[in-house]
């Protein structure tokens, strides 16, 4: 019982560190690895060595990922590449299904850029799309939210789950929780577009900006603002091709060797691994790059995306700490017994990162602290499988996305951008990731009926 009041203070200094006394997500989960260390008798000497190795294990592989994509991110960012995603979807959906067509356009674009920065990009976009359809603001804004949130929240090269993935030791098979997270991440954005629907009749004041709010215009004005836009192959190439560059290596790697055992085979195992896929998407981005000096506008992309990383990529880093210093105690075995007992399985995990989510705010950290959190228990919980351990990145995401609100970057962006009043954000986007986060643990659930 001590073992696991330990745990619950060390859960709640975190909250309380990054809440109360906004101390950074670094340095909070840095202490916590050693108070645990220290609480939990880990001889002195072993606290360091095992922080440091912890530390440097996530980083070592998954450092590089997070960077490359981020980098990616930023390049489809200023290129206007999203703005293009959006219009090709709005090309092959037609005008007849507002809701649907924000969710996808949300769905494809964050997968490589953060959902905050996409939800500021595709804004005017949306607010262009509602007059013209005149449906309401409030569900186009909702629809486009869920739809940036749900693959931001389980799809890889997105920071969170990548770094989920790594601390289960899931770094050969990132392929697989890309195929899976696609599956529940489609599941939550259309479960957050049924909720956007209720909306879409509804006519609702909306907050003055003190702005003429004349959508068109602004969206016309954005799409200028990018001068030429890239073609749909060039905008979804960097992002697409290695996700399936990736999901074909785990494909070749497969025991029963589906794609043989000579050159091709071993091209693919080259070309599938995560850094590598994602340097062949990096290439594939250079070609967005516009201005006269090209070498010059790489390189401060680069540097944006590098300032970016840095923060997820410590953040990552000291979880990867504070589960190592974990592994070392008998709180595995301990918590492992006891909560096979109950058979709750699955739904530990989701439990976990909900309650870190809705406390501190922060999806990244509510991933990689519960991915830390769960990594020792999962022989004990049934999960000690590669499907296992996919499920379980799927059953903390579904957890991390619920609920968005106060403490949460994202809420506040939805809710300036759309002009909704606080109490209606709270009805509109907070409902709505909650329906998300159960819908997604629902999905993995039913998964693991069948996969397990």
């Amino acid at each position: 019982m001590v073992l696991v009041l330990i745990l619950a203070a060390l859960i709640a200094f975190i909250v309380l560190s990054t809440t109360r006394l906004k101390l950074h997500p670094f340095l909070a989960l840095l202490a916590a690895a050693f108070i645990a260390g220290f609480a939990y008798q880990v001889p002195a000497g072993e606290i360091v060595k095992t922080i440091t190795a912890g530390f440097g294990s996530i980083l070592g592989y998954i450092g590089i990922v997070i960077v490359l994509g981020t980098i990616i991110g930023v390049i489809l960012e200023r290129s206007g590449a999203a703005i293009t995603m959006a219009e090709t979807v709005i090309k092959l959906l037609g005008e007849r299904f507002p809701t649907l067509t924000m969710s996808i356009i949300g769905y494809l674009v964050s997968i490589p850029v953060f959902c905050d920065s996409g939800y500021v990009i595709l804004n005017s976009l949306k607010n262009a799309l509602a007059a013209r359809m005149r449906v309401s603001t409030v569900a186009m804004s909702v629809a486009l939210a869920t739809g940036l949130y749900a693959t931001h929240t389980f799809v890889p090269p997105t920071p969170g789950p990548i770094a989920a993935a790594g601390n289960l030791g899931l770094d050969a098979s990132l392929g697989l929780v890309i195929a899976v997270g696609l599956v529940v991440a489609l599941v939550t954005a259309f479960a957050g577009m049924w909720w956007a629907n209720r909306f879409i009749g509804r006519e609702v004041q909306l907050e003055d900006d003190g702005l003429p709010h004349q959508p068109d215009q602004d969206f016309a004005a954005l799409r200028a603002s990018y001068g030429k836009l890239p073609s749909a192959f060039q905008a979804f190439a960097p992002i697409f091709v290695p996700i399936l560059l990736i999901c074909l290596g785990s494909i070749a790697a497969f025991p029963s060797k589906p794609l043989g055992s000579g050159l091709f085979f071993a091209t693919l195992g080259f070309l599938g691994t995560p850094v590598v896929a994602l340097l062949v998407g990096l290439a594939l981005a250079c070609t967005l790059l516009k201005s006269a000096d090209k070498r010059k506008e790489f390189h401060d992309h680069v540097a944006e995306g590098i300032l970016s990383a840095a923060p997820i990529l410590l953040i990552t880093g000291a979880g990867g700490a504070f589960g190592a210093v974990l592994k070392v105690t008998p709180l595995g075995d301990y918590l492992g017994s006891t909560l096979s007992a109950l058979g709750i399985g699955l739904f530990m995990p989701f439990v976990v990162a909900a309650a870190l989510k809705t406390a501190q705010g922060s999806t990244t950290v509510a991933l990689v602290t519960t991915s830390a959190l769960v990594a020792p228990l999962l022989g004990q919980l049934g999960l000690d499988s590669e499907m296992g351990r996919v499920l379980t990145v799927m059953a903390i995401g579904a957890g991390a996305m619920t609920v968005s609100h106060a403490n949460d970057s994202f809420f506040w962006v939805v809710t300036q951008f759309s002009r909704m009043p606080v109490s209606l954000a709270y009805r509109a986007q907070t409902l709505a990731t909650l329906i998300q986060g159960i819908a997604g643990m629902l999905a993995t659930w039913l998964l693991s009926l069948v996969l397990l």
